[in-house]
């Protein structure tokens, strides 16, 4: 198929353009595609991280993408949806995380229509912090596309709550093989300044409220000293009531804090060193961070939210925890001990055989083949 793939590449870093970068390898190993860009993603002022730029350290994967659209200018979109017009393509394929992004690409969407068919990659439909008017831009951007690839069933049943005639596919979410090969457990920990004899919680990811970092802190809290927790990610938005918490606890000695962006030639070294990757989350959609956890063959526990039991559950690849409390985490990792060694890491490799890009994107170019009939 000829393909215009319309999202977030490098030079922007970040969970969004690693996956974009690896569907899009995967997609023009048969196909002809051309990569399109944002020139602008976010004004700074918007961002709340440190930068949306991919850095010196980072293992970035380069797509030589083309910077054509910006997210606040309405000229570009004019400019972006003439330029992937007049190149004919099948299908225009994007991918939607944030209402922000409801503007610019619902009209590039539309604009497009004669010839091609636009599908776009939901991440979330309802976002995790709602405001007012973004049920208004989320339906704009639904009601001109024509079909939608799922990852998750909540966003499946948002998406069809919104759009109840939405043509989809679901599709597990394939694994991030990007990182690098899995290091031997004590020498990462020797280069993370880590102890060699605890059992180590990996939370690991941009730092906000929804993924419930407090709810680690306070379950670390209720372990014994066998435990550590390794807090790995950039903050959106203060550390401050955190480190209060770990400071009214009296939890300092038990918590490793990495609180930077996490570049890609960091990132096996946590998976490496950790014994279980935690996702003490109190709201969800899927989870990128379980795709990463599980290509270093790193069980996950998580809370009972969202669609992460999806990931984890009917492949035996983890635990979920009862409840989105302290107590019900505490059970679920010591639960989790009761195992053997190798039982979780044998069933996240039978997962792995599923959750493939090269099966994504065969998917993906089915469907459009289909919407175009």
């Amino acid at each position: 198929m000829k393909i215009a793939y319309l999202s977030t590449f490098y030079p922007f870093r970040g969970g969004i353009a690693q996956f974009n970068a690896s569907l899009f390898n995967e997609l023009n190993n048969n196909n002809e595609i051309i990569p399109y860009t944002f020139t602008l993603q976010y004004p700074n002022f918007l961002f709340p991280g440190e930068t949306q730029y991919v850095q010196e350290n980072d293992n970035a994967t380069k797509i030589n993408s083309i910077q054509i659209l910006n997210s606040i200018n309405p000229f570009s979109y004019i400019k972006t949806a003439k330029e992937i017009k007049k190149n004919n393509f099948d299908l225009l394929l994007t991918k939607f995380w944030m209402p922000y992004f409801a503007p610019s690409l619902g009209y590039i969407a539309k604009k497009i229509k004669k010839n091609t068919v636009s599908i776009s990659i939901l991440d979330n439909v309802i976002p995790h912090e709602m405001r007012l008017g973004d049920l208004q831009l989320i339906r704009y951007f639904l009601n001109r596309n024509d079909g939608f690839v799922v990852m998750s069933e909540t966003v499946k049943n948002d998406l069809l709550k919104l759009k109840p005639n939405a043509k989809f596919i679901y599709h597990q979410h394939p694994l991030y093989e990007h990182f690098g090969k899995i290091i031997k457990k004590n020498e990462a920990r020797e280069k993370l300044n880590l102890p060699k004899d605890k059992i180590i919680l990996l939370c690991y990811g941009f730092i906000r409220d929804y993924k419930g970092l407090d709810l680690a802190i306070q379950t670390i809290e209720k372990l014994n000293d066998n435990y550590h927790l390794v807090i790995a990610g950039e903050v959106y938005g203060t550390f401050n009531k955190y480190s209060e918490l770990i400071n009214s606890l009296n939890v300092s000695n038990k918590i490793s804090k990495h609180l930077h962006y996490i570049s890609d030639k960091e990132t096996a070294l946590f998976f490496s060193a950790a014994d279980i990757c935690l996702l003490p989350y109190k709201s969800a959609t899927q989870s990128g961070i379980i795709a990463s956890s599980f290509n270093f063959d790193l069980p996950v526990i998580a809370t009972r939210t969202g669609s992460l039991a999806e990931m984890i559950e009917p492949f035996d690849n983890g635990i979920i925890a009862d409840g989105i409390n302290p107590n019900s985490i505490k059970d679920a990792i010591l639960k989790f001990d009761n195992f053997k060694k190798d039982y979780f890491t044998n069933n996240i490799k039978k997962y792995k055989k599923i959750a493939t890009w090269d099966n994504l994107a065969v998917a993906i170019t089915n469907f459009a083949k289909e919407l175009k009939k």
